[in-house]
């Protein structure tokens, strides 16, 4: 995992957005609003820094999916977004996608 001042130059949500979207089954992509969808963003960043994995100590992490989209899913229904589990998974993985693109998250293979 690289630094985390590393990962901040490089992490753009703009990007990450963009990046998301492209992942996404075509019936999401335009469902929802691109605030929503920063709002799940945020939500992920909540998540991240709730475990730890924001701290500048370079530990391996390792994200339970499952954990994290429910964490996200129950978020969006406080917020009153309009979001199914499987819409929120999607977003998930997309995310976690484009923070391996980065090399931020090296997955195991």
């Amino acid at each position: 995992m690289k630094s985390e001042e590393e990962d901040l130059l490089e992490y753009d949500d703009e990007e990450a957005l963009s990046f998301i979207r492209n992942q996404l089954p075509q019936e999401m992509k335009s469902g929802h609003s691109d605030d929503d969808y920063y709002y799940l963003l945020d939500s992920i960043y909540e998540y991240y820094e709730s475990k730890g994995f924001l701290n500048d100590d370079e530990q391996e992490v390792s994200v339970d999916l499952d954990e994290l989209s429910d964490f996200v899913y129950k978020a969006a229904k406080e917020e009153k977004l309009n979001f199914s589990r499987e819409e929120v998974g999607f977003f998930v993985d997309a995310e976690i996608a484009y923070c391996e693109s980065l090399g931020i998250f090296e997955t195991e293979e």
